[in-house]
């Protein structure tokens, strides 16, 4: 009994969440949006008009992307004049085939070709494809074309009231779900790290995992940084987003302490083979950690009902005695072990440092000038989007993702009309939204859209069927519609397929009104779906392919670029001590976000045929190489900037060097390779000269430390930051040994 009323719980929580979150409040607002004008249309005996605002409000919809109220309304704005100026031109399309197809290609190609300018510019272009499309199937038979377009846009301009309005009722939803987001990401991150600790067999999976889920965190906050930053300039002194934000950093923060791993998981294993308590109580710990964000994640405005610290008070209690009772200095490996379990341990209290200054935040009415961040400062954290008209004339070659994906998708669109008109199919419009839904810049994406839409349309169908068999009430199928029509547009991102399976119903549901042979409409659907599908995944591998192994290099240029200039901010702070620099914290992030990107492009190239996969083994390494790289300079840079460190020493501005000349060569090397030649050179050259190589060891560089001085802490620093710099240089001189295996230009 105690299992069921568990299982009904958790599966009511969800529920809560679902109904909460802003997927299905924007559902429901295009439910709105595109029904009160068909119901008003109706009474009023003006269907036609009810009609042209209904799609004008369901064609800006896609505009309507989370953020910033300005940018969100100009985006609107922006996709209400595109549907505007499409449908009127649409309106003028009943004209021969031989005008037409030129015509709607040129114009697929224009409005996908948009979006060159952003995420925000693609959604635009999204809605004028689907204004474009659609208007083959709205011919209002009192309205002229003029008319029809303005009603349209007053369908616009209706959705714009509608979003307005229902931001200003609940400003800060958006805002909040995304940082419970960020909290419940950042705790299934501490979980997965958790299981790295000690060895492992699926420790490659694991990684993987890591890396993924790094990837997820670093858009999310991206998103979070940007909506903030917005927020401020139009809150003024509210305290609100500026408290956000400090909550924020230290989430940031705290992930990167999370990231920061020892680095020679061979003697941490041995460690945790010799001394298995430990083991166990750091992954306890660190349950914990994860335990209380995700208890925060839920009562993020109810400070009053997140946990105390005093289980991990007592945690860290009972562990600072169990590492006392290794440290042995007459022995130099008991003392190493030592070292090595202080500081994985000062990395869980600095973890822990950030956990409760969040709590403290979170349960602080009101801050003072001292604690909050300059704005001036946070837009150095921006990257803004680039909106000169110049852009247009570099990406207008096939050098360009979206030069050839718009020309693709303008190919397809009129190759799917032309057989839809051809074999004299019902809807023909169909293949073509159809294809401007499921086609996308990437292989990947498009097959894996491909499946789920056929897939997901059968289902809808067979479900249809039935019920149509069964239920004859039109009223009942208009709510079953507006019902599926809702859930489909919640779920579209979470699950594809299922949000196919509820479109197809919901276009069933309302052909079943007006059609009574609804029957030929099921097939119709379901023939025109597999059509345009098969025509998207066709045109991908023959038309103009973009396969990621073309373009990784430009990634992976960046991904290094950015670890350079991380390393290099890092290495400068050490040395030079003081405040901790912006232009580090700046570093950081991007260096997380280009190493995002780099993960992105990979899995992209992951996807596609193996026969189109150029050197993926190699890449892949060059890739977990990044990664281990900036892992190690999450470590060096979390210990400086939460320790005081000793003088930079002259073996560590060697090292540093080195590293930078490595680096350096690297980044060079990349710019000349060749990834699209097949040829590999199996020995490389021996890289590093003799005069280039390390003189001495990590172990005697710790060990001089350690006979220099008798404070423990400057132990410690000695042990990690050695540790940390002799990995950094053997990655650098094992990332160098990669690129020269490759061809160059």
């Amino acid at each position: 009994m105690n299992t069921v009323s568990l299982f009904v719980s958790e599966k009511f929580k969800l529920l809560q969440q679902y109904l909460k979150s802003t997927s299905f409040s924007k559902a429901a607002l295009i439910g709105i949006a595109i029904t009160v004008p068909i119901i008003v249309g109706i009474v009023m005996d003006k269907l036609d008009i009810g009609l042209a605002i209904c799609f004008g409000a369901f064609w800006c919809s896609p505009s309507d992307v989370s953020g910033n109220l300005k940018h969100k309304q100009i985006g609107i704005a922006f996709s209400t004049l595109l549907i505007v100026f499409v449908s009127f031109i649409g309106g003028h399309l009943q004209v021969s085939n031989y005008i037409l197809f030129p015509f709607l290609g040129v114009l697929t190609f224009c409005i996908a070709f948009i979006s060159i300018y952003g995420f925000r510019a693609s959604m635009i272009s999204f809605s004028g494809l689907l204004a474009l499309v659609l208007s083959f199937s709205y011919n209002p038979e009192t309205l002229d074309a003029y008319q029809s377009a303005l009603w349209i846009g007053t369908g616009g301009l209706w959705y714009l009231i509608l979003s307005t309005s229902w931001f200003y009722l609940n400003p800060k939803a958006f805002t909040e779900e995304t940082l419970h987001n960020i909290f419940l990401l950042t705790a299934d991150f501490l979980d997965t790290r958790k299981q790295l600790i000690g060895e492992q067999p699926n420790r490659e999976v694991l990684q993987t995992k890591l890396i993924n889920l790094k990837i997820e965190l670093t858009e999310l906050h991206d998103n979070f940084r940007k909506i903030l930053v917005s927020n401020l300039k139009n809150s003024g002194k509210s305290n609100y987003h500026r408290k956000l934000l400090l909550v924020f950093v230290e989430l940031v923060e705290l992930l990167e302490t999370a990231i920061a791993n020892p680095v020679n998981y061979n003697k941490m294993d041995a460690l945790f083979e010799i001394h298995p308590e430990f083991k166990a109580d750091f992954q306890k710990l660190i349950s914990e950690f994860s335990f209380q964000l995700r208890a925060i994640a839920n009562q993020i405005n109810n400070s009053k009902k997140i946990s105390s610290n005093k289980v991990l008070f007592n945690e860290f209690k009972n562990l600072e005695l169990d590492i006392l009772n290794v440290k042995d200095e007459t022995k130099s490996e008991d003392y190493e072990r030592y070292l090595m379990l202080q500081n994985f341990l000062d990395y869980q209290k600095k973890q822990f440092e950030k956990l409760k200054k969040i709590k403290w935040l979170l349960g602080n009415p009101e801050l003072t000038s001292a604690e909050l961040v300059p704005t001036d400062e946070l837009k150095r954290f921006i990257n803004t989007q680039d909106y000169n008209p110049k852009l247009i004339l570099r990406n207008f070659s096939f050098r360009s993702t979206i030069f050839k994906h718009s020309l693709r998708l303008a190919i397809t669109v009129m190759l799917g009309y032309g057989i839809g008109l051809y074999f004299d199919l019902q809807n023909p419009y169909w293949i073509i939204l159809t294809i401007i839904i499921i086609m996308r810049p990437s292989y990947g994406l498009t097959k894996n859209r491909s499946k789920d839409r056929v897939i997901g349309t059968l289902i809808g169908a067979v479900i249809a069927s039935g019920l149509v068999i069964y239920i004859s009430n039109i009223y009942v199928y208009g709510a079953l519609g507006a019902l599926c029509l809702v859930l489909a547009f919640s779920i579209q991102e979470k699950n594809y397929k299922a949000a196919a399976a509820f479109v197809t119903l919901n276009v069933i549901f309302i052909y079943a009104i007006l059609e009574p042979n609804i029957s030929k409409v099921i097939q119709f659907r379901v023939i025109d779906t597999i059509i345009g599908a098969a025509l998207s995944y066709i045109a991908m591998r023959l038309l103009f392919p973009a396969w990621s192994f073309m373009e990784i290099g430009d990634a992976m240029k960046d991904g290094l670029k950015a670890n350079t200039a991380f390393f290099t901010s890092i290495s400068k702070y050490y040395q030079d001590k003081g405040k901790v620099p912006t232009s580090l914290k700046v570093n950081r992030k991007e260096a997380f976000l280009q190493m995002s990107n780099l993960s992105a492009a990979f899995q992209r190239m992951a996807q596609e045929p193996k026969s189109k996969q150029n050197h993926f083994d190699d890449i892949y390494e060059l890739v977990e190489i990044n990664h281990s790289f900036l892992a190690s300079l999450a470590s060096l840079s979390s210990y400086i900037q939460n320790h005081k460190t000793t003088a930079a020493s002259e073996e560590f501005i060697m090292i540093s060097e080195k590293i930078q000349a490595n680096l350096d060569r690297i980044c060079s090397q990349l710019k000349a390779i060749d990834f699209e030649s097949k040829i590999i050179n199996a020995n490389p050259l021996n890289v590093i000269n003799e005069s280039e190589r390390l003189k001495f060891s990590i172990e005697h560089l710790t060990n001089k430390t350690i006979i220099n001085t008798e404070n423990v802490r400057n132990h410690q620093e000695a042990h990690l930051i050695w540790e940390q710099m002799y990995w950094l240089f053997l990655l650098s001189e094992k990332m160098l040994k990669l690129t020269l295996k490759f061809e160059v230009n």
